[in-house]
């Protein structure tokens, strides 16, 4: 009788390669945080700094006139600016909760059950993908328009929460999940509902997260075009929108700009702040199978 031993190849690495992939990483890290950087030190620059050629990297004398003068400019608006801050969170809140729960009922049969055109249907989800925002604007128009959602936040709501991307990520994450775990909640006389709930969603809890903070990402900067195409009413306008407008002042109106601008990325960067665990988690645990 043969007997094979495998052994377990030790990965032996000098302390050199350690500092060189400590600074490769740094290196790459640096680049990558540059624009934010370079973002936030604009907010803090004075006129004469943020017109400067070159410019300079750093700001060299910070000061809070930018932001004074963004909430000037604002004050003298006809519609209170929290009226734009609840549209925005209102367009963002609602619309990424319905994404959520309707990629999640949809994917689970897709990913958990058996039906006639199963293939079919996800064939077409997977080939929705391909078709960028910008080829579909005048389908979704016409849509919008027929079912009387035109001049309402429900007309960027609705396509957000029909998206197909969440729809993929939940099904291709739920089709992870043991069968024996779903068969043993059967068992016990669990329903449908509630195994979708009570077991299947808190399994699939980092990719849901996950496309918490893509979806609203994506509804916080989309105030701008669908302010443009689908809402017309001022009191019904975005953050970014109402910012884009009230700062098309030329040249003296740089500095505000430059605060506005951090002012938009600061929420969905502390979103992503807060759930990134979610994320590498969802990404290092999306190619395993059972």
């Amino acid at each position: 009788m043969i007997t094979i031993r495998l052994r377990k190849k030790r990965i032996s690495r000098s302390w050199m390669g350690d500092i060189f992939l400590f600074l490769l990483l740094a290196a790459v890290g640096y680049f990558m945080a540059m624009p934010l950087v370079f973002v936030i030190s604009n907010a803090f620059k004075p006129i004469n700094e943020i017109l400067k050629f070159p410019p300079d990297f750093l700001v060299k004398h910070p000061t809070f006139t930018n932001f004074t003068d963004l909430y000037h400019l604002l004050s003298g608006s006809w519609v209170p600016f929290t009226r734009y801050i609840f549209n925005t969170f209102f367009i963002a809140i609602v619309g990424t909760v319905g994404h959520v729960l309707i990629a999640s009922l949809a994917a689970y049969p897709l990913a958990k059950r058996k039906f006639p055109g199963k293939g079919f249907l996800f064939s077409i989800v997977v080939l929705s993908l391909m078709f960028s925002a910008t080829v579909t604007q005048i389908t979704n128009y016409m849509t919008m328009s027929w079912l009387g959602f035109l001049d309402t936040h429900w007309a960027v709501i609705i396509p957000a929460i029909g998206s197909s991307l969440g729809l993929y990520l939940m099904k291709q994450f739920m089709e992870q999940i043991p069968d024996a775990l779903l068969e043993a909640a059967q068992i016990d006389g669990c329903s449908e509902f509630r195994i979708f709930w009570n077991v299947v969603m808190p399994v699939v809890k980092p990719a849901w997260l996950t496309l918490v903070i893509f979806s609203f990402q994506g509804l916080w900067g989309a105030g701008g075009a669908a302010g443009s195409m689908y809402i017309y009413s001022e009191q019904l306008k975005t953050i970014d929108y109402a910012l884009s407008q009230i700062l098309a002042g030329g040249i003296a109106r740089t500095g505000p700009s430059m605060a506005a601008t951090l002012l938009l990325l600061t929420v969905p960067i502390l979103i992503f702040v807060l759930s990134q665990s979610s994320v590498i988690q969802t990404m290092s645990t999306s190619g395993m199978k059972e």
